[in-house]
């Protein structure tokens, strides 16, 4: 596989510098695109977010030191590399303090520019710089992936298609593009379409004019009025009916929108987020789905990986979700993590969440053992250990004496931190004598 090169912007007034840096870092292996100004860097960046931006300091207009505030107020993630005289050093400390993360003094040299750019060290960096909300995990690098190419295209007012498995956490990268994107402060509507009886989605969507139907005594608004100068969310898009399809589709082209019933067409300013579980290119093939609507939503497809694919976000969402449940301070044994990690999760997160919650009730203890969670879960430990309960068992052993230890021996205190009866703690331990594990620590 051929690796992706480095996509690098210089923004600086100097067109031979400019010309300069464009033919030495492309000799260097990297993509390089320039900006004569600070303006036009700060939409280059915007339009799509480079992996690093070379910024002149003295510039006519908007300085560099203009450009980093800018940056920063948006909450841009792109790595900054600052060019400044050698008497300007000032300023370089101070672009520091705003977020560049370096800086080269002119005239630069080629062994400069050749250590700045280490592409390995430079996208591991770049992979770890983008700042998510404490409510969003991504932990994983393939949601990290997909976190970022949401940045990217937030930061312009496309349409945007998430694509993924049902409660893979299509609606948190929704209100995460919301968040990220220019109208951050505007509302978030959010419609479920396949919730809705097909009755009653035109009216929720387009609104309802006063007479429509019987009892629709007054005027009432649709989602697309209500996000007017935000983000809509539709969930589910490819469960919207062929008739009510074309008029979605006139919507997003004309921007206008007429309730139920007929009467004055609305101006709405809306950014649309959507988001399937469908194979919606099978839909079209198929006829159950517009093309010319495809295409105007998939503008822009972000794939959402499914949790099986991300073991490192299940590492960070079970403990957070075991927390969230409210009835006390719970832990995973290792056995239980060894099931976690090993199952296939076809229900993604939203099951994760499930698993936990009934975990923590169940769990009379401090720790929760495989026989708290689920069947499936506990079935699928079974199947992948090919021995029946041999590696649960050696789990729970090592588990036990992992309670052990951490109350110096006592095994009262170590029962209650499992939630099991003293009398099962002890004939544990006398069958791990038996089978030759020797004497385990302990006292009463």
């Amino acid at each position: 596989m051929t690796p992706t090169r480095l996509r690098v912007l210089v923004i600086d007034d100097d067109a031979a510098h400019r010309d300069m840096l464009r033919a030495v870092l492309g000799d260097l292996g990297a993509d390089v695109e320039t900006a004569a100004d600070g303006d036009a860097g700060l939409l280059r960046i915007a339009e799509r977010s480079p992996d690093l931006a070379l910024l002149d300091m003295r510039m006519p207009g908007l300085s560099g030191l203009d450009v980093l505030e800018a940056l920063r107020r948006r909450g841009d993630p792109t790595r900054i590399v600052v060019l400044t005289a050698h008497a300007d050093l000032d300023d370089a400390v101070r672009a520091m303090k705003l977020g560049a993360t370096d800086y080269l003094r002119k005239p630069i040299d080629l062994a400069s520019l050749r250590a700045l750019l280490d592409l390995p060290g430079l996208r591991a960096r770049v992979a770890d710089n983008l700042q998510l909300p404490d409510d969003v995990v991504a932990e994983s690098p393939l949601m990290r992936d997909a976190c970022r190419d949401l940045w990217r295209v937030a930061q312009t007012d496309v349409p945007i298609l998430l694509s993924g498995e049902t409660g893979s956490g299509k609606d948190v990268l929704a209100r995460l593009a919301h968040r990220f994107g220019q109208r951050a402060a505007g509302p978030y509507i959010a419609v479920n379409v396949a919730a809705l009886p097909d009755a009653l989605v035109e009216g929720e969507l387009f609104g309802v004019e006063r007479g429509a139907f019987t009892g629709a005594d007054a005027r009432r608004s649709g989602r697309f009025q209500d996000a007017d100068g935000g983000t809509l969310f539709l969930d589910e898009i490819g469960e919207l009916s062929l008739a009510l399809q074309p008029k979605l589709l006139r919507v997003l082209q004309d921007r206008r929108v007429t309730p139920l019933g007929g009467g004055r067409a609305t101006e709405v300013d809306f950014r649309l987020v959507a988001a399937t579980n469908r194979d919606l290119e099978a839909a079209v093939a198929a006829g159950a789905f517009r093309q010319d609507l495809y295409y105007r939503l998939a503008v822009v497809v972000v794939e959402v990986p499914p949790l099986r694919e991300r073991p490192e976000d299940v590492r960070a969402l079970a403990p957070r979700f075991l927390a969230s449940a409210g009835v006390g301070r719970k832990r995973l044994s290792p056995a239980a993590w060894s099931a976690l990690l090993g199952y296939r999760w076809p229900g993604n997160v939203r099951e994760l969440e499930n698993a936990m919650l009934r975990a923590a009730i169940l769990a009379p203890g401090d720790t929760v053992l495989p026989e708290h969670l689920p069947p499936a879960i506990r079935a699928a430990a079974r199947d992948a250990s090919g021995e029946d309960e041999l590696s649960l068992a050696e789990l729970e052993k090592r588990t036990i004496l992992d309670a052990l230890e951490r109350t110096d021996g006592n095994r009262s205190e170590a029962a209650r931190l499992l939630g099991i009866s003293r009398r099962k703690l002890l004939y544990r331990l006398k069958e791990y004598r038996a089978d030759g594990a020797g004497s385990a620590p302990g006292h009463s």
